[in-house]
């Protein structure tokens, strides 16, 4: 019923595209007149800070909708820019995991070990 666009720049943000752009079942009228809301840019002197979780825009102020991001570096050029500004905190630690991918880079090196270790077990089986 849904996909999602995601993306993680590393150091800068990751980011959520508008669950409309996602929805693949077809909406119904209602549902088509809640999705075209967008909500009014509100300006702020809060800055475009790590851990900062921010409504994605177009250049309109105007126009956002159900996109978001989470910055996962300081971004100044940002700053200014309409914010509804919520720090995230009991969740901070995951722009660490998805930035480095330390946990399939662990699961990557294991699945590796084994294939070794599997291959070499049959060279010797076969070819001794």
């Amino acid at each position: 019923m849904y996909s999602c666009h995601f993306q993680v720049d590393k150091g800068f943000v990751a980011q959520v595209a508008a669950v409309v752009g996602g929805r693949t079942a077809p909406m119904n009228e209602e549902q088509k007149k809640e999705a075209e809301k967008t909500v009014v840019g509100e300006f702020s002197s809060v800055k475009h800070v790590r851990g900062i979780l921010s409504m994605g825009r177009y250049s309109d102020p105007d126009s956002a909708s159900s996109s978001f991001s989470i910055l996962l570096g300081d971004a100044p050029h940002l700053d200014g820019q309409p914010i509804e500004r919520i720090e995230i905190l009991s969740t901070y630690y995951y722009d660490i995991d998805v930035e480095s991918c330390e946990a399939e880079k662990s699961i990557l090196r294991r699945r590796l070990s084994e294939s070794a270790s599997e291959v070499e077990r049959w060279r010797r089986k076969c070819f001794a």
